[in-house]
């Protein structure tokens, strides 16, 4: 799929959402943006840009000629780090892409006991100074890469137990995607079960099936399958809510949608 199927034809596209955004916390993310995706290299290739992603013309001319199988894309607004290029997501390690929308509840308070908990050998590979970046540190610390709901679970389960150390009564606030290339997980929970908004989309084939003089539908594959924090369109039919404290895995062009809970963790720093 071209890259500007997603991020400029829809309705309801990621540009547009960077002014007009109707679910998000913030109308307006304008503080930068970044884009991943997975060529024929090893690793994901990455876009990053403070520019607000409605004034970036090197993004148009990229998004037109580039495809990919899979692309994860976020436009940014900041709560409190610096507007710079390490601070955009998506993040990544070697295969790996994290992407965050939401917060670590007064992230200055518990920040030290966060970073103190990152595994040694992974603490150099930290660019930026926000608090997404150390979540996704946390989740590789606790195993991402070998069982990634187990490991997000043990990490927000960690950054509850540190947070409430630090009398923080919502210590987080998330929607998390992360992917290896093949398979993708995302995530919806928070701590007052008051989550940001998280969409996936319908099968394809269905939709089709429903709307045959669609043509925007007859330029996708039955397999594709898209995960966002709102809706790209208002075709009837063609998103499905993520219920609360939820797990998506996205494999193959299939979706199974599992329960999520923190595990309280064993070992305790901070």
């Amino acid at each position: 799929m071209s890259l500007n199927d997603l991020l400029y034809k829809p309705e309801n596209s990621l540009v547009v959402q960077g002014k007009h955004a109707q679910l998000g916390a913030e109308t307006t993310n304008g503080d930068g943006f970044g884009i991943g995706w997975y060529g024929s290299l090893p690793i994901p290739g990455m876009y990053h840009s403070i520019q607000p992603v409605w004034h970036d013309r090197n993004l148009h001319e990229l998004s037109v000629q580039a495809k990919a199988g899979l692309v994860f894309a976020h436009i940014r607004a900041a709560i409190g780090s610096p507007v710079q290029e390490t601070n955009c997501h998506p993040f990544r390690h070697g295969r790996w892409l994290w992407m965050h929308n939401g917060y670590l509840g007064d992230f200055l308070r518990v920040k030290r006991s966060l970073v103190l908990a990152v595994d040694p050998s992974l603490y150099p590979e930290i660019e930026g100074s926000t608090d997404s970046e150390i979540f996704f540190y946390l989740a590789l610390t606790f195993g991402l890469e070998e069982d990634p709901p187990s490991a997000v679970a043990r990490a927000v389960g960690f950054i509850e137990h540190i947070g409430r150390q630090h009398d923080v009564e919502q210590p987080v606030q998330m929607t998390v995607a992360t992917t290896d290339g093949s398979t993708t997980w995302a995530f919806r929970y928070s701590s007052d079960q008051r989550s940001r908004s998280l969409f996936r989309s319908t099968d394809i084939s269905t939709l089709r099936h429903q709307y045959p003089d669609n043509p925007v539908l007859h330029e996708l594959c039955d397999d594709a399958r898209l995960v966002v924090s709102e809706p790209l369109g208002s075709l009837r039919g063609a998103w499905h809510e993520v219920p609360e404290s939820t797990c998506v895995v996205i494999h193959q062009g299939s979706a199974q949608l599992c329960p999520f809970s923190p595990t309280a963790p064993q070992v305790l720093v901070g």
